[in-house]
């Protein structure tokens, strides 16, 4: 559905339930001409009507109910006395709407009514106007060009159904209540499913997996409900630059793109106030007046710009002006004048520290307090209610060209996919907008692979230092063994790489179980204060698991000020690079697929396996998945145990999906591959060194080919 489309059905859905009320009023104020409250109810909502369609260009629909306002504004101010024969032409009037509304539902326009029966009841509301009374007559009618001469259109064929039909208002707390609901029909799937896991039961396992999918789109269906347009927020931005440029001297050109995109509703109003401050700040401290800007060569009206879009399960949204920029010497200079940091600090700080000062309490560059800057509680509180409802807020500029500052902030923190670790005996779960990647070191790359630079440890990973965090140090316990030196029975050291807000670390953790949709309970009173978790979840063995606050983590061990220096190593070109799925067939055989072309990694029962002629197949998520054993297909002996797990790799191309059966997923890497055509056959493209190893080259096409 298009913008207009859109503003269309909503105005008529209002407009038809407010007609009903006027059916209403009318009716009673027949009963009781002199009540003052009913008569300004029945104008607002004629007054309404009048202007969207006026807004809207449905003429013939605005003169009639512009005549009507007038004649209600009479009643209203005790010009005119409200009797039978005018109320019954309220009524007609109303019904006249009713049908006009009618009319602009099955073709778009009001144009297809018919305009003399349409002049007709506007003489008739006029006339009453001069004489102050309304004569009996018949009522009119409206109909389109090509109908007959009545007041509703030519049915709608029977699959297809009127506006009115077709939408239904419920309140926000029952929607709340079923999203709890939900959420707890969760928790008891995931309880279920972990309990049938390896049960020779194939028809239990199968309800179960059908439980598994019927939740999965109960959830996402419920969850739509909640989700409204960002436009909603945006609606506002026209009015509050424009007022604000005005007293500001500036002229202001906003475009606003992506407005369609849809969050959870309780983000959307989270979400407007630090964008109206960050709108403020664009205005304020980034684009200059046109004085300056023609100074500078600019064109002497500023531009600002809204995008928001849809990103790795987050919605990003981008506020870019093409302003003065940001000045980190200034920057660094207002947060010494106001004692946020000390002059010896700023001198250990590069420029991408130095700009996020601007989030310090108490920061500001105003050097008067007006009613628009200069408090220095802005940016702070912007970053601050941001991260209350899991998002990230950061800036990039450039003097004199331009700021954009980019807000990530979760689709719905009610459910969320997440990787749930193991360490020290307990659970945790690491939400999954905040996953980079897996690393597996093993025990004897250790030495060469992890060191100690400025006091911290950092593993050598793809030409890049990266910070390690032990997630059990880090929650008050002992150090990981393995970075301590001690190998105890440890073979590889697993490192889960996570981001936030532009700090990208490892987090080293005794175990890896799997991804699973958790629905995040707040905490207890006693933990709030720690910045570590964000939350916590009920697991399907009904233990509580703590979430990870991936950026709390940051902080509280000071990855976020460790150097990660780029190895000084020759630079291999981006655009050789590539990122791959390193995977495990046939009893160690080694074989890569491009990361590209996968769309999720799954474990299925071997019972659920069933055969459709020659070729097996799954059920996956309402349909049928067809299975094709990789190690077969690239010419290797398929070595995979009967009664184990099947690991599958589902690949969705134009011809649909196709589950790719190997025997374990080892690691994802981004390197630059040199093909050789040693091993070359049916499915594999050749070989290459991947991570010091020999490996086939998979050739998607053919192999999906079978």
């Amino acid at each position: 559905m298009d913008d207009d489309a859109e503003i269309i059905a909503e105005f008529l859905v209002e407009s038809h339930e407010n007609l009903d009320q006027l059916d209403r009023d009318l009716v009673a104020l027949e009963q009781d001409p002199g009540s003052q409250e009913r008569l300004a109810s029945v104008f607002r909502t004629i007054h309404t009507i009048k202007g969207t369609s006026g807004f809207l260009g449905f003429d013939r629909l605005e003169a009639l109910t512009h005549v009507g306002e007038h004649l209600l504004s009479r009643l209203r101010d005790g010009e005119l006395t409200l009797d039978g024969a005018l109320a019954g032409l309220l009524l007609r009037m109303v019904d006249t709407v009713r049908a006009l509304l009618a009319v602009i539902e099955s073709t778009g326009t009001d144009a297809a009514a018919d305009g003399e029966a349409v002049a007709a009841v506007v003489a008739e509301l006029e006339r009453a106007l001069a004489r102050g009374t309304a004569a009996v007559t018949e009522p009119a009618a409206v109909a389109t060009e090509s109908g007959d001469r009545r007041a509703d259109v030519p049915e709608a064929a029977e699959p297809q159904r009127g506006i009115m039909d077709s939408t239904v208002r419920v309140d926000v707390d029952l929607l709340d209540d079923l999203v709890q609901l939900v959420g707890e029909l969760v928790l008891t799937r995931n309880q279920i499913l972990q309990r049938t896991d390896g049960q020779a039961d194939a028809d239990l396992s199968r309800a179960a997996q059908r439980l598994d999918l019927v939740a999965s789109e109960l959830q996402e269906s419920i969850m739509q409900t909640r989700m409204q347009p960002i436009g909603q927020v945006w609606a506002k931005m026209p009015r509050i630059v424009r007022d604000l440029a005005n007293q500001l001297g500036r002229v202001v050109q906003l475009d606003m793109e992506g407005h369609e995109t849809e969050l959870d509703r309780s983000l959307l109003e989270a979400l407007k106030g630090p964008l109206t401050h960050l709108v403020r700040n664009a205005l304020d401290h980034g684009i200059e007046d046109p004085a300056r800007r023609a100074a500078l060569g600019k064109p002497p009206t500023g531009r600002l710009s809204l995008r928001a879009r849809h990103q790795s399960g987050q919605v990003v949204v981008e506020i870019a002006d093409d302003g003065a920029g940001i000045d980190p010497a200034r920057i660094a200079d207002a947060a010494v004048a106001r004692g946020i940091v000390s002059p010896e600090q700023v001198a250990r700080m590069d420029g991408k520290e130095i700009m996020q000062l601007v989030f310090r309490p108490g920061f500001s560059t105003a050097a008067a307090v007006t009613n628009v800057s200069g408090r220095g509680v802005g940016m702070d509180v912007v970053r601050t209610d941001i991260e209350r409802i899991g998002g990230s807020v950061d800036l990039s500029s450039q003097v004199g060209v331009g700021t954009t500052c980019r807000v990530r902030i979760p689709l719905t923190l009610a459910i969320i996919p997440a990787l749930v670790v193991g360490d020290g005996g307990e659970r945790y779960a690491i939400p999954q907008a905040n996953l980079v990647e897996l690393v597996r070191v093993e025990a004897e790359q250790l030495a060469s692979s992890v060191e100690r630079l400025a006091g911290a440890t950092v593993l050598r990973l793809r030409g890049h230092l990266l910070p390690l965090v032990s997630l059990s140090e880090a929650l008050g316990g002992p150090q990981h063994p393995l970075l301590r030196g001690d190998r105890a029975g440890r073979d590889a050291l697993t490192v889960v790489v996570v981001q936030s807000d532009g700090v990208r670390f490892g987090l080293c953790v005794e175990e890896v179980h799997d991804t699973q949709e958790i629905v995040v309970k707040p905490i207890g009173r006693q933990l709030k204060g720690l910045a570590t978790y964000a939350g916590a979840t009920i697991m399907g063995d009904g233990r509580v698991a703590l979430i990870l606050d991936v950026q709390g983590l940051a902080a509280t061990t000071g990855v976020d000020e460790t150097p990660a220096e780029e190895e000084p190593e020759t630079p291999v070109a981006v655009a050789d690079l590539e990122s791959l799925l390193v995977l495990e067939v046939a009893a160690g055989r080694r074989a890569t697929l491009p990361l590209r072309a996968i769309s999720r990694l799954e474990e299925f029962d071997p019972a659920l396996v069933e055969r459709s002629g020659d070729v097996e197949v799954v059920q996956y998520r309402d349909g049928i998945l067809p299975l094709v054993r990789l190690a077969p297909a690239i010419g290797l002996a398929d070595a995979s145990a009967p009664a184990g797990r099947l690991c599958v790799v589902v690949h969705e191309g134009a011809g649909g999906r196709v589950g790719i059966v190997i025997d374990r997923v080892l690691d994802v890497v981004e390197t630059a591959v040199v093909r050789s055509d040693v091993g070359r056959r049916a499915g594999v493209l050749g070989s290459a060194i991947v991570e010091d190893r020999v490996t086939d080259l998979v050739d998607l096409a053919a192999v999906v080919a079978r």
